[in-house]
C-alpha cells in the first residue's frame, strides 16, 4: 500500500465517541493566556500537591510523579510506597484541564474525579480517605483553611476540589507556536516543514483541538499491531471487550519535547523513536531522518511557559 493508501485508512480510524472533521481536526486553537480558577483554593491544592503525608508512609506526594518541571515523570513508571513500581508513566498534569477525561484510559470523569485514584492505588500513595481527612483536620493550619474556604471540617471532597484547582491553573500559555497562531511570531522554515508534515501525514487526525491531544480515545497499532501486555493501563482494563485492548486517550502533545519518556508504560526513551513507532505501527511507514528532523523541530514549538502559580512560595 502506498503512504497515500495508508494515509486515508488511518483518516478513517477507529474512535470511541463522536468522530471529528477533517476540519475540525486543523482547528488548533492556542492556549489562553489566562484561566479562571479560584486562587485561594489553587494555593492550598497546591500545598495538597506537594504533601507527602498524603501517603500511606509519608514519602510520596503527587509531585513526586508529576514533577513541577514539566508535571510528568522522568521515570519509566511510577514508583510508589516502600519503593512499589507500578505499570504506568505519569502523563502531564501540566494544561490537564482541556483533557476530555483523566488517566491512561479515561477512568476519571474530570480533574477532581482523578484525584483519588493515586491516593487509594496501593502501589501508588495507599491511602485510606477516612486517614487524610482525620491528618487534615488534626493539622491546625489545613484545618482553619478548610473552615475558611468551604466553611465546614475538610472532607476528602474538598481537599479533591483544592487539588483540582490547583491543577487548572497548570495551563502553559505562550509557546512559539501559540505566538504563532496568534499572529505574533512565524516558524522557522523547518518548523513550519514539520507542522505541514504533521497534517500532510496525518498525526492531526488524532493529536487535535487546543492539547493537540487529550480530547479522544485511540488505538495503537491500527495499521501495524502492537503489542498488548495484561496490565496495560488501556480501555480495555475498564471495559473487557477485545475491540478496546490497545485503545488509550490521546496524550497531549503540548510540553512533548520535555515529557521523556513517552508512551503508557514509558518504554520509549527519545522523541525520535516515538515518532518513528507511531508513524509505524498507527500511519503504516518509517518516516526518513529529513521528515523525523522537521517535526521534531514543530514538536520543540509546543513548549509553552511554566505555570506562574508553581513559581510562587508553597505556602
Amino acid at each position: 500500500m502506498t503512504k497515500i493508501g495508508y494515509l486515508l485508512k488511518s483518516i478513517s480510524v477507529w474512535m470511541v465517541g463522536t468522530f471529528l472533521s477533517v476540519e475540525a481536526q486543523n482547528v488548533l486553537p492556542p492556549i489562553p493566556l489566562h484561566i479562571e480558577y479560584n486562587y485561594a483554593k489553587a494555593k492550598l491544592g497546591k500545598r495538597l500537591f506537594f504533601d507527602p503525608k498524603l501517603s500511606d508512609d509519608g514519602t510520596v506526594s503527587c509531585a513526586q510523579c508529576h514533577q513541577p518541571q514539566n508535571g510528568a515523570e522522568k521515570r519509566s513508571v511510577s514508583i510508589g510506597i516502600r519503593g512499589r513500581k507500578g505499570h504506568t508513566n505519569a502523563q502531564t498534569i501540566f494544561n490537564s484541564v482541556f483533557n476530555f477525561r483523566q488517566m491512561w484510559n479515561g477512568e476519571a470523569t474530570n480533574l477532581k474525579d482523578q484525584v483519588r485514584l493515586p491516593i487509594h492505588n496501593p502501589n501508588e500513595m495507599a491511602m485510606d480517605s477516612s486517614r487524610i481527612v482525620r491528618y487534615l483536620r488534626r493539622d491546625p493550619s489545613y484545618s482553619k483553611l478548610f473552615l475558611t474556604l468551604y466553611h465546614r471540617p475538610a472532607t476528602f471532597e474538598d481537599m479533591s476540589d483544592a487539588i483540582a484547582e490547583f491543577e487548572k491553573a497548570l495551563t502553559t500559555p505562550n509557546s512559539r507556536f501559540d505566538r504563532y497562531l496568534r499572529h505574533e511570531t512565524t516558524l522557522t522554515p523547518l518548523e513550519l516543514q514539520g507542522y505541514k508534515l504533521f497534517k500532510k501525514i496525518g498525526c492531526i487526525t488524532c493529536h487535535n483541538g487546543i492539547n493537540l491531544g487529550g480530547n479522544s480515545f485511540q488505538k495503537i497499532g491500527l495499521i501495524n499491531p502492537y503489542p498488548w501486555r495484561p496490565y496495560n493501563p488501556d480501555l480495555y482494563a475498564l471495559t473487557h471487550r477485545e475491540n478496546d485492548k490497545n485503545v488509550y486517550k490521546v496524550p497531549t502533545l503540548r510540553n512533548i519535547a520535555l515529557t521523556a519518556p513517552y508512551f503508557h508504560d514509558g518504554s520509549v526513551p527519545t522523541l525520535r523513536e516515538a515518532l518513528r513507532k507511531m508513524a509505524y505501527h498507527n500511519l503504516g511507514f518509517v518516516p526518513n531522518d529529513e521528515e523525523i528532523r522537521s517535526l521534531i523541530a514543530f514538536l520543540k514549538t509546543l513548549t509553552g511557559e511554566t505555570p506562574q502559580i508553581l513559581h510562587e512560595k508553597k505556602h
